[in-house]
């Protein structure tokens, strides 16, 4: 039984802001879900103010959905669960969530059970002691495969680093808390959530981003979603954001400096020819050479041309870019029925 100065305090704490919106994606995992809401109840009895918890069901195929809506209503927990009308990937789900919560802060975890939970209040708390607006978790102690999942992430970590100037040892790892007014600056598209602190150094300066070692558990159900497969995709998306970073705004430049180089190439071939026909008096109709130069120079007008539509791309984008990557079938809060 609550006594007087508990009941005070709730109610306080209900008609106060959500200070912490908590968004987990969670696909296929009808075993897990259950047990991480009662994980995440038990961490979050010490965080001091007032809490969401936002569960993004990425069009599940088991009983995610049905066991996570067992939950609403418990005591103690306001919670929504975001159905996603089908599988979008964990980064339009990351997104839907980040896009739902109403918190000044907003902290993301993997549904898989890998995650800790208790590690979330030590990383508001060190977020707001170092003044940062992005604190990302470092599972200095994986508990994943070494061949298959530990060494293609640590290259990767080492490249993105490298090529982002954002160095990290740990990209890919979910657990994560933001300042709500950053992260709903960014706009996550693809499968990029692995490169979410790249992303955010494009708004903030790369010294407000943090990083704190975490626990990290074994999976305990169900099968991990990914593979030594998605290294690839790692590397053609890490040359995407690479792109990105710093063409996005001005596209022009990269096709314009191609074609620039390419058709600076292209007239010495031709220039040499031309002496040596016009000056030398040789025969250049047959010469591989010839058809090098000329090819070099189309490319290069092509390229230029390239770069003037893909300017002209990029302004309509930043203009008319509003919709999400992501439907949203239906959103459970207790009062759907209402």
């Amino acid at each position: 039984m609550q006594t007087t100065a508990e009941t005070l305090s709730g109610a306080i704490d209900a008609a106060a802001p959500v200070e912490l919106s908590l968004v987990v994606p969670v696909f296929n995992e009808e075993e897990s879900v259950g047990p991480l809401v009662d994980r995440i109840c038990s961490a979050m009895t010490r965080y001091p103010d007032r809490w969401e918890l936002i569960l993004v069901d990425d069009g599940s195929t088991d009983a995610t959905l049905v066991n996570a809506r067992k939950h609403i209503g418990r005591d103690g927990l306001s919670l929504r669960i975001v159905a996603l009308q089908r599988n979008f990937g964990q980064t339009a789900a990351m997104q839907a969530g980040i896009d739902t919560a109403t918190g000044r802060l907003i902290a993301t975890m993997d549904g898989d059970l890998q995650n800790d939970p208790n590690d979330i209040p030590q990383m508001v708390a060190e977020l707001e002691r170092r003044e940062l607006d992005l604190l990302v978790g470092w599972r200095k102690n994986r508990q994943d495969g070494l061949l298959l999942r530990k060494v293609p992430s640590w290259c990767a970590n080492y490249l993105i680093g490298r090529i982002t100037g954002v160095k990290l040892h740990d990209y890919g790892c979910s657990l994560k808390i933001y300042r709500a007014s950053i992260i709903k600056q960014v706009k996550l598209m693809g499968e990029m959530h692995r490169f979410i602190p790249a992303w955010v150094a494009g708004v903030v300066p790369s010294s407000r981003i943090g990083e704190m070692v975490v626990t990290h558990h074994a999976r305990a159900h169900g099968q991990s979603k990914y593979g030594i497969s998605r290294t690839f995709r790692v590397i053609l998306d890490l040359l995407s954001v690479m792109f990105f970073m710093r063409y996005k705004a001005r596209p022009g430049h990269f096709f314009g400096s191609l074609g620039l180089g390419i058709g600076g190439l292209s007239a010495l071939i031709l220039i040499y020819l031309f002496f040596d026909k016009f000056i030398m008096g040789n025969d250049i109709g047959t010469r591989p050479m010839l058809m090098v130069g000329i090819v070099l120079l189309l490319s290069s007008v092509q390229l230029i041309t390239t770069g003037i539509l893909a300017e002209m791309i990029a302004r309509t984008y930043y203009r008319d870019d509003v919709s999400p990557n992501y439907i949203v079938q239906k959103i459970f809060d207790g009062n759907e029925n209402a």
